[in-house]
Protein backbone atom coordinates (compact mmCIF):
# COMPACT_ATOMS: atom_id res chain seq x y z
CA UNK A 1 0.00 0.00 0.00
CA UNK A 2 1.24 3.49 -0.88
CA UNK A 3 0.63 6.21 1.68
CA UNK A 4 1.64 9.84 1.26
CA UNK A 5 1.87 11.22 4.77
CA UNK A 6 3.01 14.82 4.28
CA UNK A 7 5.87 16.70 5.90
CA UNK A 8 3.89 18.17 8.79
CA UNK A 9 2.61 14.73 9.76
CA UNK A 10 6.10 13.21 9.47
CA UNK A 11 7.50 15.99 11.65
CA UNK A 12 4.79 15.35 14.24
CA UNK A 13 5.51 11.63 14.26
CA UNK A 14 9.29 11.84 14.61
CA UNK A 15 10.04 15.01 16.58
CA UNK A 16 10.12 13.42 20.06
CA UNK A 17 12.26 10.34 19.38
CA UNK A 18 15.22 9.30 17.27
CA UNK A 19 14.35 7.55 14.00
CA UNK A 20 16.08 5.72 11.18
CA UNK A 21 15.27 5.78 7.47
CA UNK A 22 15.16 2.86 5.07
CA UNK A 23 14.86 3.56 1.32
CA UNK A 24 13.82 0.55 -0.78
CA UNK A 25 14.25 0.64 -4.56
CA UNK A 26 13.53 -1.60 -7.52
CA UNK A 27 14.47 -1.20 -11.18
CA UNK A 28 12.57 -2.49 -14.22
CA UNK A 29 14.81 -5.55 -14.44
CA UNK A 30 13.61 -6.73 -11.01
CA UNK A 31 16.77 -5.82 -9.07
CA UNK A 32 16.10 -4.61 -5.53
CA UNK A 33 18.46 -2.57 -3.36
CA UNK A 34 18.24 -0.33 -0.33
CA UNK A 35 19.93 2.54 1.46
CA UNK A 36 19.63 2.82 5.22
CA UNK A 37 20.37 5.83 7.41
CA UNK A 38 20.66 5.15 11.13
CA UNK A 39 19.59 8.72 11.92
CA UNK A 40 16.74 10.61 10.22
CA UNK A 41 14.99 13.82 11.20
CA UNK A 42 13.35 16.86 9.66
CA UNK A 43 12.99 20.30 11.19
CA UNK A 44 9.75 22.22 11.75
CA UNK A 45 7.93 24.10 8.99
CA UNK A 46 9.35 27.43 10.19
CA UNK A 47 12.82 26.01 9.43
CA UNK A 48 11.82 24.70 6.00
CA UNK A 49 11.46 21.03 7.03
CA UNK A 50 15.25 20.74 6.69
CA UNK A 51 16.51 17.17 6.28
CA UNK A 52 19.00 15.60 8.69
CA UNK A 53 20.38 12.16 7.78
CA UNK A 54 23.51 10.31 8.85
CA UNK A 55 24.82 6.83 9.47
CA UNK A 56 24.57 5.48 5.92
CA UNK A 57 24.48 1.69 5.52
CA UNK A 58 24.76 0.36 1.97
CA UNK A 59 22.30 -2.21 0.73
CA UNK A 60 23.49 -1.96 -2.88
CA UNK A 61 21.97 1.45 -3.71
CA UNK A 62 24.93 3.54 -2.57
CA UNK A 63 24.46 6.89 -0.83
CA UNK A 64 22.50 9.50 -2.77
CA UNK A 65 20.87 11.20 0.22
CA UNK A 66 23.83 12.67 2.12
CA UNK A 67 24.18 15.25 -0.68
CA UNK A 68 20.74 16.54 0.40
CA UNK A 69 21.56 16.60 4.12
CA UNK A 70 20.74 19.93 5.76
CA UNK A 71 18.59 21.11 2.85
CA UNK A 72 15.13 22.60 3.15
CA UNK A 73 12.25 21.05 1.21
CA UNK A 74 11.69 22.73 -2.16
CA UNK A 75 8.52 22.73 -4.25
CA UNK A 76 7.36 24.50 -7.42
CA UNK A 77 6.00 27.38 -5.34
CA UNK A 78 8.62 27.41 -2.55
CA UNK A 79 12.17 27.42 -3.89
CA UNK A 80 14.49 26.63 -0.97
CA UNK A 81 17.40 25.00 -2.80
CA UNK A 82 20.86 26.48 -3.41
CA UNK A 83 20.65 26.53 -7.22
CA UNK A 84 19.99 29.91 -8.92
CA UNK A 85 16.92 28.39 -10.62
CA UNK A 86 14.14 26.33 -9.02
CA UNK A 87 15.18 22.64 -8.88
CA UNK A 88 11.58 21.50 -8.32
CA UNK A 89 10.42 23.23 -11.52
CA UNK A 90 13.46 22.18 -13.52
CA UNK A 91 13.35 18.51 -12.50
CA UNK A 92 9.58 18.18 -12.07
CA UNK A 93 9.49 17.06 -8.46
CA UNK A 94 9.61 18.24 -4.88
CA UNK A 95 12.40 17.26 -2.51
CA UNK A 96 15.22 18.37 -0.26
CA UNK A 97 17.07 19.68 -3.30
CA UNK A 98 20.58 21.01 -2.95
CA UNK A 99 21.94 22.25 -6.27
CA UNK A 100 19.93 20.17 -7.52
CA UNK A 101 19.78 16.40 -6.88
CA UNK A 102 21.37 13.01 -6.56
CA UNK A 103 17.95 11.61 -5.58
CA UNK A 104 14.62 12.64 -7.11
CA UNK A 105 12.01 10.26 -5.67
CA UNK A 106 9.11 12.61 -6.45
CA UNK A 107 10.10 13.03 -10.08
CA UNK A 108 8.10 11.96 -13.14
CA UNK A 109 7.36 8.22 -13.29
CA UNK A 110 9.01 6.92 -16.44
CA UNK A 111 9.91 3.40 -17.52
CA UNK A 112 13.59 2.78 -16.90
CA UNK A 113 16.36 4.24 -19.03
CA UNK A 114 15.29 7.36 -20.88
CA UNK A 115 17.72 10.10 -21.85
CA UNK A 116 15.21 12.28 -23.72
CA UNK A 117 14.74 14.75 -20.83
CA UNK A 118 17.61 15.05 -18.37
CA UNK A 119 17.12 13.90 -14.75
CA UNK A 120 13.35 14.38 -14.40
CA UNK A 121 12.50 10.78 -13.52
CA UNK A 122 12.25 8.93 -10.22
CA UNK A 123 15.98 8.61 -9.73
CA UNK A 124 18.70 7.56 -7.30
CA UNK A 125 21.83 8.74 -9.09
CA UNK A 126 24.34 6.71 -7.09
CA UNK A 127 22.67 3.47 -8.18
CA UNK A 128 21.27 3.97 -11.69
CA UNK A 129 22.27 7.50 -12.75
CA UNK A 130 20.17 10.54 -13.62
CA UNK A 131 18.49 9.09 -16.70
CA UNK A 132 17.08 5.88 -15.24
CA UNK A 133 13.64 6.21 -13.69
CA UNK A 134 13.02 3.58 -11.02
CA UNK A 135 10.05 1.23 -11.02
CA UNK A 136 9.61 1.63 -7.29
CA UNK A 137 11.04 3.65 -4.42
CA UNK A 138 9.76 3.90 -0.86
CA UNK A 139 10.93 5.77 2.21
CA UNK A 140 10.26 4.04 5.54
CA UNK A 141 10.92 5.45 8.98
CA UNK A 142 10.91 3.77 12.36
CA UNK A 143 12.00 4.64 15.88
CA UNK A 144 15.56 3.69 16.84
CA UNK A 145 15.56 1.04 19.57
Amino acid sequence: MYVCVGLENIYGLIRRRKHELWVDMEDFEGRKVFARYSSFAISAECEGYALQVSGFINGGANDALTYHNGMKFSTFDKDQDTWPNNCAKSFLGAFWYNSCHSANPNGVYRWGADGTLFAIGVSWYNWKGHDYSLKRISFKIRPVK
